[in-house]
């Protein structure tokens, strides 16, 4: 079996699976979900999204934001982690939104990746959830059940990830397939102790084959 075909099964069983392939940060406008993606690194979407209603609440503007005080911002998103960077890139990233692209969020990947703080996981996830273009997300979730079936070569790099993943996957489909990778990573294929037993992706895993060669069976 080729990676292609793998990955064309992989995308119709998690389809299966989870037929509504929605980001789990919650936003109402394109920055919203830049500062949301930022926030999550090293965080929890739950926790993110606890957080964002707070945030998004007291600054409901990108010209609030941009104009916030850097202490306030520190201490709303402290749960989140690195809160002082994630407070300096929030009121960096809104400045710039207003000064160099008259509050519109950028729709390439090469103009996002200008903005503080936003790296190409962020990138991708705008332009494909806001502009429906193709993209490939590699958080970790992508990062480690891409490499167990072996859809990739098992690589951690983000970048090397995703180039690999854009010659085997449908350009249409490299967005949902990773929202789907997200529930399939808290249900199935979690970092430690992952259900391979009962994964309804065992046949085509790589990994799961390796195991089971391992044990004899």
């Amino acid at each position: 079996m080729t990676k292609k075909e793998r990955a064309l099964l992989a995308i119709e069983r998690l389809k299966g699976l989870y037929p509504e392939a929605v980001c789990s940060l919650t936003y109402k406008h394109p920055y919203e979900l830049l500062i949301s993606t930022r926030l999550s690194a090293q965080c929890t979407d739950a926790r993110v999204n606890i957080v964002t209603e707070v945030l998004f609440e007291k600054y409901p503007t990108l010209e609030s934001l941009a104009h916030a005080e850097y202490d306030d911002i520190e201490q709303i998103v402290r749960p989140c982690g690195l809160g002082k960077t994630k407070a300096r890139d929030i009121i960096m990233m809104s400045n710039q939104l207003i000064d160099n692209y008259n509050g519109v969020v950028p729709d390439t990947i090469e103009e996002l990746l200008k903005l503080s703080g936003i790296g190409r996981k962020t990138a991708n996830l705008v332009v494909g959830d806001v502009y429906g273009k193709p993209s490939i997300v590699t958080d970790t979730h992508c990062i480690r059940i891409c490499g167990r079936l072996g859809l990739t070569d098992g690589s951690t790099v983000p970048l090397a990830v995703e180039n690999q993943l854009r010659k085997i996957l449908p350009p249409e489909e490299g967005g949902d397939f990773c929202h789907r990778l997200v529930h399939f990573g808290r249900e199935w294929c979690m970092a430690r102790n992952p259900r391979c037993e009962a994964c309804p992706l065992s046949d085509i895993c790589k990994n799961k084959t390796k195991n089971d060669k391992r044990k004899g069976r």
